[in-house]
């Protein structure tokens, strides 16, 4: 198994200092963010990498002797958005996000389903929560012959690129838990879509991603390590579905989603938080994490993914690092 490092928490600092930083941790993988919800910040010359052979050769020498190597492309974003501006350009992202990864002899690209309207012609996605009434079945209805057209061409154009698509078990996108998954393979019969394994929005959901893993075998093609802790407080009051963000004002640091849509500030007194591996589940659990990858595939990524707001950004990735090293040490130690 190859451990390593998503690097947008690493977006403020070169790629050769991010490369640095990752080899000290003892990982060898970093997932390079290539578009999306963010920007190409460690790959500015995707475009030229597309283009030209020798563009894609001269990027690959520059983790030549570094101990680190690229370990999968991430393009999270919201294709099926309904303002247009924002999902046909994340949709552009994923396709040429696919293209630089076979440029680079990669097979693996993240991304997200998407979520569309509630029905043609709005501006907005609907997420349906809970389709206990008629209505919202026929939203669903809707999003799912949006995302079957769209998902059934990607999978054809991945294929073309020998590259498969890891999708995010993301909330707030059409597909977001086992069933979903299921779903989206019947419809569109798609033979280079998959899962990224992301543990920790299976556990706020009270899913266990262990189960998950083992329920879809093949179809997990990459994988995230990242953990969520439920603080019972304030979950006891108001659930998980906790929606007391706060609206950053436009001269306060935020980050752009696309379009005019921004990145909202974090509940104080949140329901749960995403947190370095181990502060919410030990390493005997990601022991077991690892060990379901791996019967999966031998030679899955994963890769950190650092969003503790409590720690700093080396140090949430020296706390998980510690913990994954730790787990992979106890499952080889069998």
């Amino acid at each position: 198994m190859k451990l390593g490092v998503y690097n947008a928490v690493l977006h403020d600092r070169p790629l050769e200092d991010a490369l640095a930083v990752i080899a000290d941790l003892g990982l060898t993988g970093i997932e390079i963010n290539s578009g999306g919800f963010l920007p190409p910040t460690h790959i500015p010359e995707i475009d030229e990498i597309v283009a030209s052979p020798a563009a894609a050769k001269k990027y690959l020498a520059r983790f030549d002797g570094t101990g680190v190597e690229i370990a999968g492309l991430n393009c999270n974003g919201n294709p099926l958005h309904p303002n247009r501006s924002i999902g046909d350009k994340h949709a552009d992202d994923i396709r040429r996000s696919i293209r630089a990864a076979a440029a680079l002899g990669q097979d693996r690209v993240v991304t997200m389903s998407g979520l569309p309207g509630g029905e043609p012609g709005v501006r907005h996605p609907n997420w349906i929560v809970n389709a206990w009434n008629s209505a919202a079945l026929d939203v669903l209805d809707y999003q799912w012959e949006v995302a079957a057209a769209f998902w059934s061409e990607m999978d054809q154009f991945a294929k073309d690129h020998g590259v498969k698509v890891a999708l995010e078990l993301h909330p707030q996108n059409l597909v977001f838990n086992a069933r979903d998954v299921r779903k989206l393979i019947e419809l569109t019969g798609a033979t280079h879509l998959g899962v990224e394994m992301d543990a920790s929005h299976l556990f706020w959901q009270q899913a266990d991603p262990i189960a998950v893993v083992r329920e879809l075998g093949p179809l997990i093609l990459h994988a995230a390590a990242k953990d969520v802790r439920i603080n019972p407080e304030h979950a006891r009051l108001n659930g998980v579905l906790d929606n007391g963000f706060r609206r950053l004002a436009p001269d306060e640091d935020r980050v752009n989603l696309g379009g005019d849509e921004w990145a909202n500030e974090w509940p104080k007194d949140s329901s749960w938080d995403f947190v370095a591996l181990g502060k919410g589940h030990d390493t005997a659990y990601w022991t077991e994490f690892i060990r379901a990858l791996h019967e999966v595939d031998p030679d899955m990524c994963l890769n950190i993914e650092h969003e503790d707001t409590e720690l700093g950004r080396i140090e949430g990735l020296e706390v998980a690092a510690t913990v994954l090293t730790d787990a992979w040490a106890a499952f080889a130690g069998k």
